[in-house]
């Protein structure tokens, strides 16, 4: 899942960032309206956890460009202003949940993920394939009924191959989805973190390649 937070107190940007990181997500950050619409331009985000009161592009702006588009983020705004008032106004732009601050951060993961599963392509939420069983929302995982234990990013990996089964995923698309904008685009972190995964999910493999397309599990 990748999420942009798009949230002008850098303190509160970062612990956010972090906190969604630990949870799996790839996240990018944008502390200004004008970063977050050249970002939004730029990728693909399942969810946008959006401030109301930014510099640059007020929220409500950012808000209404993307729910104009198709294919559009889900938007979680994440704000100050709390009252009900505040709340209806943030709906009727087109904003998906609203969650006034402070808040309890398990409550923002699980709202995000709540977000993400009801985007359109979203699929299931508990994934099935090749005898893998993935709960994204309780972060479990079973092959032929066998509990695994996944790093982070293997766990994100692993939940992108099934989302996109029977289709393949290139290198590129896996460092979009599964990292975050800072990431290289010439390292080996995708076929390291595969090889791992591999082993963990242990044979027959079903995690295969092929050169020049990328890699996939078959149903």
């Amino acid at each position: 899942m990748r999420v942009l937070v798009v949230e002008d107190a850098y303190a509160l940007a970062e612990v956010l960032v972090e906190g969604l990181r630990d949870q799996g997500m790839a996240v990018d950050v944008a502390h200004d309206g004008l970063t977050a619409a050249a970002k939004l331009d730029l990728n693909a985000y399942d969810v946008v956890v959006l401030d109301r009161d930014l510099p640059g592009l007020h929220g409500d702006v950012i808000c209404q460009m993307i729910t104009e588009r198709d294919g559009r983020a889900m938007v979680l705004m994440l704000t100050a202003a709390g009252s009900p008032d505040d709340r209806v106004s943030g709906l009727t732009l087109g904003a998906d949940d609203y969650l006034a601050k402070p808040f309890h951060f398990p409550e923002l993961v699980l709202r995000i993920q709540a977000l993400a599963r009801r985007r359109p392509a979203a699929g299931p939420r508990t994934l099935r394939a090749a005898g893998i069983e993935l709960d994204p929302v309780r972060r479990t995982v079973t092959r032929d009924g066998c509990q695994l234990s996944l790093s982070v990013k293997e766990f994100a990996l692993l939940e992108a191959l099934l989302r996109a089964s029977p289709a393949f995923l290139s290198a590129e698309a896996l460092l979009e989805q599964v990292w975050d904008e800072n990431a290289d685009p010439f390292t080996n972190t995708v076929t390291v973190t595969i090889g791992r995964l591999r082993r963990k999910l242990g044979p027959p493999t079903v995690v295969t390649t092929t050169p020049g397309v990328g890699y996939r599990i078959a149903r």
